[in-house]
């Protein structure tokens, strides 16, 4: 993985990443796995907190999960005890050559070293085996979460990644995507919490942070969708590519 500032910046917020983000829907990730009979052994790569690890396990796969920042790493270790997790990244993963059926990747994807990160990852993968990258996306077609995201300084789109995201190398083979609708049900105060868990909002100093908490409330306390509401139903586009190893 690449390590600016903010791809390191999440530990220090570990148990708010772990409660405010959103988890995956199961759909996105059997349509990841299609193919693979459970217990399929799949690497979580960039595993955070363990949300992405905590959906697989459900299915009946097993995990090894690998996270470079040792506060995530330290939070999935105590959610998350029966599933190894290693210290290393997507350029240097410590698994051997064939490991995985599968490797997945949730929300990290974009912090990755791509042209080392692909033949690591095809490395570790069986001959034929899975590489998918899943993200949830806040859904901007709705007027106040777009709003949201232009306070928080939230860039993702699912067309900024169909757009960043082309393909996977000459070791995988031309990448299928899929999107999956889904939403996630929060106070106005667990609204805020999620948003302070983003990268941006992590590394901004005081003033930022300040100016960011009160355009918020402004928009929790003006927007007519938001008004007076004690739960919000924050929709999100859940966007997922996969291909597969095609090394012999």
């Amino acid at each position: 993985m690449t390590h600016p500032t903010e791809a390191l910046s999440f530990g220090a917020a570990a148990a708010d990443y772990d409660r405010y983000r959103p988890r995956y829907p199961e759909a996105a990730l059997r349509w990841a796995l299609e193919g693979l009979a459970a217990p399929a052994r799949t690497v979580d790569l960039g595993a955070g907190t363990d949300i992405l690890a905590r959906g697989l396990l459900a299915l009946g796969h097993e995990v090894t999960a690998v996270e470079p920042d040792p506060g995530m790493r330290a939070r999935f270790a105590a959610t998350t005890p029966d599933a190894p997790a290693l210290a290393g990244s997507a350029e240097s993963v410590p698994l051997p050559d064939g490991y995985a059926d599968a490797v997945l990747v949730g929300q990290a994807y974009h912090w990755f070293d791509r042209e080392r990160a692909h033949p690591e990852i095809a490395r570790v993968l069986r001959p034929g085996g899975v590489f998918a990258a899943i993200w949830n996306l806040r859904d901007d077609r709705v007027g106040w979460v777009d709003e949201l995201s232009r306070i928080a300084e939230i860039g993702d789109t699912v067309d900024h990644l169909r757009e960043f995201v082309t393909g996977f190398s000459a070791h995988f083979s031309e990448p299928e995507w899929a999107e999956f609708p889904h939403a996630t049900t929060l106070t106005p105060d667990e609204l805020l919490g999620m948003v302070r868990t983003r990268s941006h909002y992590l590394v901004a100093d005081r003033e930022r942070r300040a100016r960011v908490d009160r355009e918020l409330r402004d928009l929790l306390d003006t927007h007519p969708d938001l008004t007076g509401r004690t739960a919000i139903d924050l929709p999100y586009r859940t966007l997922a590519i996969r291909a597969r190893t095609v090394r012999s």
